[in-house]
């Protein structure tokens, strides 16, 4: 008995490697394969490699009032009442420290201790301003408008009593892109976008194309079973998106200079995660429309524009309204593009990257199981 389990599954191995050779090799020969997977991305960097301004119209920030005074008060109380802000209000910066690194603020307004003695003697009040600086537009948004509201309420306060007019100077820290350079922000972004292209666009284009010539059916008549044939197609492609990645990574680092401050444990981890519900959305098209055509439409609307769109790539999610934010929340792409951000910008957040993992994970489980339980009927 045990005898005949070896060889079932000795013949299982042989019948899945024999697929996988096969679809390596279709993929050699196919030029449009080559072309998405490694010109296309190249072609996507260079042009995301150079800034693209976009404004956020509410960003949230946390307000630090080290000594609470009428004064700091009445100054956190501009920074609450500024319709460019959403304010949290603690006591020390620390409290926001972890919040900033996960993007959950954009920024920390300090107002020292010393801010009121300061100002009353005029001896130069300084007010701190910490920034993220992986993303440049928002960023540059939190600077200007922080800036703004100081000058703003300082106007205020020398009408009501000119005597107090002692200058406030503002500084400001970007932290992990203190230079403020948006490649830095845009390509790695642009390299989910690639990934989507790869793991969802074109597996969906090659396996309807596979449908359409009647492929597919064929291979059934052998003793090949409809989840060997998914593996023997999810196997290849999946190394060639990883391929593609690391060719992106490559080119990110040593021609644009996006720094890489992670690892590249968490680089592959976070990147094999993505392509799970990714590959599987682009069979599951794929078996439902069984045409080239409409695999194509279907995966542009369904996968490319939501992570162009919906994923914080382009735009910021919190400056959405509220039914888009909560659209995202089933965007692959928005899981990936801030952990590539994070892991080429700040470094090996695990906490970020185990949540983020741990999603996209269950998405690809429905994915791939929605594609063979798809493929089995069509089979059938």
């Amino acid at each position: 008995m045990s005898s005949h389990q070896g060889n079932k599954g000795s013949n299982r191995a042989r019948r899945l490697a024999a697929l996988v050779r096969k679809e390596t090799y279709q993929v050699i020969r196919d030029p449009s394969s080559i072309l998405i997977a490694f010109v296309l991305p190249l072609i996507l960097l260079f042009l995301f490699g150079y800034g693209v301004s976009l404004d956020a119209n509410r960003t949230r920030i946390g307000v630090a009032v080290e000594v609470m005074t009428p004064l700091t008060q009445d100054l956190a109380a501009s920074f609450a009442g500024s319709r460019y802000f959403e304010v949290r209000q603690g006591r020390d910066r620390r409290e926001f420290e972890d919040a900033l690194v996960v993007g959950d603020v954009r920024g920390i307004v300090v107002i020292p201790a010393t801010f009121a003695t300061d100002f009353a003697a005029h001896n130069n009040p300084q007010v701190q301003v910490i920034v993220d600086g992986t993303d440049p537009n928002t960023a540059n948004f939190v600077q200007s408008y922080a800036q703004g509201v100081v000058a703003t309420w300082m106007r205020q306060r020398a009408s009501e009593t000119p005597r107090e007019t002692a200058g406030i100077t503002v500084e400001q820290r970007f932290w992990f892109n203190p230079e403020l350079t948006s490649r830095f922000f845009l390509v790695p972004g642009s390299i989910a976008i690639v990934m989507t292209l790869i793991g969802t666009l074109l597996t969906a284009l090659v396996v309807a194309r596979e449908w359409e010539r009647g492929t597919m059916e064929a291979m059934m008549a052998t003793p090949v079973t409809a989840l060997e044939l998914l593996a023997g197609k999810i196997i290849p492609y999946f190394i060639l998106a990883m391929a593609s990645m690391t060719l992106c990574v490559l080119v990110a680092v040593f021609l644009f200079g996006v720094p890489f401050r992670g690892s590249l444990v968490a680089l592959y981890a976070i990147s094999a995660a993505f392509l799970l519900p990714a590959l599987g959305q682009g069979l599951l098209i794929s078996a439902a429309t069984k045409n080239q055509f409409l695999a194509s439409q279907l995966a542009l609307l369904s996968a490319f524009l939501p992570a162009f769109l919906l994923s914080g790539f382009l735009f910021e999610i919190g400056s959405m309204p509220v039914i888009i934010q909560w659209i995202s929340l089933i965007v692959p792409a928005r899981y990936l593009i801030p952990s590539l951000q994070t892991v080429f910008l700040a470094g090996d957040i695990w906490p970020l990257f185990l949540k983020n993992i741990a999603i996209l994970l269950l998405a690809g489980l429905v994915f791939l199981g929605l594609a063979a339980r798809s493929t089995v009927k069509r089979l059938a």
